[in-house]
């Protein structure tokens, strides 16, 4: 085969989970690491059968993950470059848009936090003083939840989880709807940066994939990280049941191409 992708169309209660559980221990024979985003706890005790990791990330979760904390190690200014504009979504998605003089205003924020960072990864709350500083104030406005607000607590701390063992389960279910693609977007690319850093045999299984192509930022990724994930021996499966949907979308059939 050209890469280790997969897609899964299928109606409700035809047996997609199911499937790709057989295909997730079959993975963890043959040696491949799975990481898995569910937004319905459909995995909980596959992840207690086979003695994987369970994160169950919420509002009033004690696991975190930094979205600054995406990439561990940068070769180069390329890789850098990457993942401020992968970032960029993630803010832009956070902001519910961004115009084309915020997106460059963001792009430029995240460089100095990263350049004016000295041990630790940089924080949500980091980029929020420096566009500040900047006099970007309507969209500090729209950030203002995220750092003080009633979101505070879910994107402004530094990550405290590993992806070391063989299977690792995302549980989002008890996230807000409106934050789930956040989370998912944030997930998936903090994999992603992972897999850059050591490369090795896994597969990102995403369910409920249709939530991604909703908005445009979400979409946009995951297209490009389905194009990518190849040259770091990473497989991405996306399950959804919205067939039609997922194909109507430019993105979904730039996905399903792959």
């Amino acid at each position: 085969l050209h890469n280790a992708n997969s897609i899964v169309f299928a109606q409700s209660g035809s047996g997609k989970s199911y499937a790709t559980k057989v295909e997730i221990l079959r993975q963890l024979m043959q040696g491949v690491k799975v990481i898995v985003i569910d937004p319905e706890r459909e995995y909980k005790l596959l992840t207690e059968s086979v003695g994987g990791t369970y994160i169950k990330l919420s509002a009033k979760s004690k696991e975190k993950i930094n979205p600054f904390d995406l990439a561990t190690t940068f070769h180069n200014r390329s890789d850098l470059s990457e993942h401020a504009q992968d970032l960029t979504e993630v803010i832009s998605l956070m902001a519910e848009g961004l115009s084309a003089r915020e997106k460059a205003a963001v792009d430029k924020a995240i460089l100095k936090v990263y350049s004016s960072s000295k041990n630790e990864m940089p924080l949500l709350e980091d980029l929020y003083h420096e566009l500040h500083d900047m006099g970007r104030l309507t969209l500090c406005e729209r950030l203002e939840k995220y750092i003080s607000g009633s979101l505070a607590s879910v994107f402004n701390a530094q990550t405290n989880i590993e992806l070391e063992n063989r299977l690792v389960i995302f549980d989002i279910k008890d996230l807000p709807e409106s934050l789930r693609q956040i989370m998912m977007l944030i997930i998936s690319n903090y994999a992603q940066n992972k897999v850059k850093a050591m490369p090795e045999k896994r597969l990102l299984i995403i369910d409920e994939g249709w939530l991604l192509l909703e908005h445009e930022e979400s979409a946009r990724f995951v297209a490009g990280l389905v194009r990518r994930a190849r040259k770091y021996y990473l497989g991405v499966s996306i399950i959804s049941q919205q067939a039609n949907d997922f194909l109507k979308s430019d993105y979904g059939r730039a996905i399903a191409s792959q």
